[in-house]
């Protein structure tokens, strides 16, 4: 199968979106009510950074201003060029995303948490809690793995190995579309390319 042909192509696994019940916000409520410093907890592929990423436009809507950062590469840490302007663009009321919290370390992230205390809030994700107070703790089940890849796929999920590939991704979501896309790559190409 060619890439554009695939149903598990990166654009459309992006475009399937976390599944908050209830909507946002009752979460950022609960963020409100928490002084807005919280984290999203879980295990990688557990749609922490997609749901942050969801995040950011219904904070906005409640009129604070957003500032994101990511760590998903190395080094682990921001370098002064990023560090210092971030920092000093950041307005009363804004609220810092931070995803990928747990590589900054502690030293590191005590610094950037209390440089981020100027801001209107820290939203951050992070793999085990600790760092700050839990917002929600993301998991996944078969069935969520299940009702993602219907969404992609329709009636054919049913013949896939989908319980299959949660138990052998150890509930990674991320890596069981990546096996998929796999499985589907490997398919003859279709009649009509």
């Amino acid at each position: 199968m060619i890439a554009r042909e695939n149903p598990f192509r990166t654009d459309r696994v992006l475009a399937v979106r976390y599944r908050l019940p209830g909507g946002p916000a009752p979460l950022l409520d609960r963020f409100e009510a928490m002084g807005r410093r919280g984290a999203l907890v879980g295990p990688q592929g557990s749609g922490k950074t997609t749901l942050l990423e969801d995040l950011a436009s219904p904070i906005r809507a409640r009129g604070h201003p957003v500032h994101c950062a990511e760590l998903d590469a190395e080094p682990r840490f921001f370098d002064a060029a990023f560090y210092r302007p971030f920092f000093d663009a950041l307005a009363p009321g804004t609220v810092v995303l931070l995803d990928s919290a747990e590589k900054l370390g502690h030293s590191r992230w005590r610094a950037f948490e209390r440089e981020s205390r100027r801001a209107g809030g820290l939203l951050i994700t992070i793999h085990v809690p600790g760092f700050l107070p839990t917002l929600l703790e993301c998991r996944t089940t078969p069935a969520l793995l299940e009702d993602l890849v219907r969404e992609l796929v329709g009636r054919e999920a049913d013949e896939l190995p989908l319980a299959h590939l949660y138990d052998r991704h150890r509930g990674n979501l991320r890596e069981a579309l990546r096996a998929l896309y796999d499985l589907y790559a490997a398919r003859e190409p279709s009649a009509a390319t």
